[in-house]
């Protein structure tokens, strides 16, 4: 497994844009438009980590999830079950491949990602 990105809830989608891209060096990769469920913007930077950004009105602002690339995400929550992990989510397509969550031990969301 590797990180692949952090995922972030923030309170204004304008000023985290300008601090990541304009003061961390980041750029802009991606954004979506979620109408009033919110936004979603994916900054990268060096390498192949990204940050996503999400401002919705759900979510309170702060750390969200860490989302880490796995080549078998069946075979990846399988394993991590029969070691005592809390999987939150069963593996569940998405539009980009196959998603699943588990908890660490103190609450911090990791999502397993399964890209097509």
């Amino acid at each position: 497994m590797k990180i692949k990105y952090t995922t972030m809830i923030v309170k204004d989608m304008d000023e985290s844009i300008k601090f990541y891209r304009d003061i961390m060096g980041f750029e802009i990769d991606s954004q979506y438009d979620l109408g009033q469920a919110g936004a979603i913007t994916l900054l990268k930077g060096e390498g192949e980590t990204m940050i996503e950004i999400i401002k919705n009105p759900v979510d309170e602002p702060g750390l969200f999830s860490i989302g880490m690339d796995v080549e078998d995400i069946n075979s990846t929550v399988k394993e991590l079950k029969s070691k005592g992990a809390k999987i939150t989510m069963e593996p569940t397509p998405i539009t980009v491949g196959t998603l699943a969550f588990l908890e660490d031990p103190n609450g911090v969301r990791i999502a397993l990602i399964q890209h097509q």
